[in-house]
């Protein structure tokens, strides 16, 4: 009985973690700082956050998780162990069974070695679950029915898009445009048109603070820090909305264009269903102004925001948990 089962959101931008009858007991950024010259972790989560970008040479603060899945191995392990001894999953009574989520089109070989990763932290047994039909049960979509529904989560690293029916995937598709993309436009096009550089966490502020991916429906500006790069000295401008919308243009369009290829690939009742029932979008990118505004637009078809985008995936996987005895075939 003292086993404990838990459930991880493995993402490229943070790890959610969920306790089987506790909920969610974590919520951290998926980065680790490392001493470069003895490979030891000096932290990990919201304190290596912080140093990203701002750390002295022999530290170095990395993501280990890249596109949704492991860029580097001994790195991820080390994060897994942390945050697993941080929520006490290790508790001298048991090993426990833990829940991974990951995109849905990874190889077997990415599959493998998240499953590893886990496993090595001292887990009983790892189950692995694909992340869109884990963030629809979030969602709060019935998804065990024979009829249509639609997600598409925008997480940091990936964008899936997938049809469910019957409690599992028919259609789906999974790319590499998500948030993390989104901060890199913001950098090229501030880079391009104002000769000035700013970091990673400066251009996702911007996203977050003025961002909007359908034209006019915010008008907001934002001071910008950073090095200019004719001067090579601090500088500021001042960014204003339609100029993110116009940065993020083409990598918005890719993700529409995905959920229009998945949808001609639904076959035409469960296509119908969705005409019913709309879309669910979930993840981080959920939270973008007008996403769903412009999904709408593009689509056709009515597009909902999930009530809590963010943990969307953590609560599919508790809801998972609770019915392991189906997964656990």
């Amino acid at each position: 009985m003292f086993s404990k089962d838990i459930g991880i959101d493995l993402g490229t931008a943070n790890v959610l973690i969920y306790v089987k009858g506790q909920g969610i007991v974590l919520n951290e950024p998926s980065v680790v700082a490392i001493d470069s010259e003895t490979k030891r972790p000096l932290a990990v989560g919201h304190e290596a956050r912080e140093m990203l970008g701002r750390t002295p040479g022999k530290v170095k603060a990395i993501r280990p998780m890249k596109d949704g899945v492991i860029a580097d191995f001994e790195i991820t392990e080390i994060m897994l162990n942390y945050f697993i001894k941080k929520v006490n999953g290790r508790n001298f009574f048991s090993r426990p069974r833990i829940l991974i989520c990951c995109p849905s089109n990874i190889t077997q070989v990415e599959k493998n070695a998240i499953k590893e990763a886990a496993e090595r932290t001292g887990a009983k047994k790892v189950f692995l679950e694909e992340e869109p039909k884990v963030a629809a049960v979030g969602a709060g979509m019935d998804i065990s029915k024979p009829s249509g529904n639609m997600v598409i989560d925008i997480g940091g690293g990936t964008t899936d898009v997938a049809i469910l029916s019957l409690g599992g995937i028919v259609t789906s598709a999974s790319i590499k445009v998500a948030g993390n993309i989104f901060d890199s436009d913001i950098m090229k096009y501030i880079k391009d048109k104002y000769k000035l550089l700013i970091g990673d966490r400066t251009s996702e502020e911007i996203k977050m603070t003025i961002g909007t991916v359908f034209q006019g429906s915010k008008k907001d500006k934002m001071e910008v820090r950073g090095r200019d790069l004719v001067t090579g000295l601090p500088h500021t401008i001042t960014v204003c909305s339609e100029e993110i919308e116009e940065a993020l243009r083409e990598s918005v369009y890719l993700i529409i264009h995905t959920a229009k290829s998945v949808l001609e690939q639904t076959p035409p009742e469960l296509s119908a269903d969705i005409i019913d029932k709309g879309i669910v979008i979930t993840g981080g990118g959920a939270l973008m102004d007008g996403f769903d505004t412009l999904l709408a637009h593009e689509l056709k078809v009515p597009v909902f925001i999930a009530e809590s985008p963010l943990t969307c995936v953590a609560e599919g996987t508790g809801v998972l948990l609770d019915n392991i005895h189906l997964i656990d075939k």
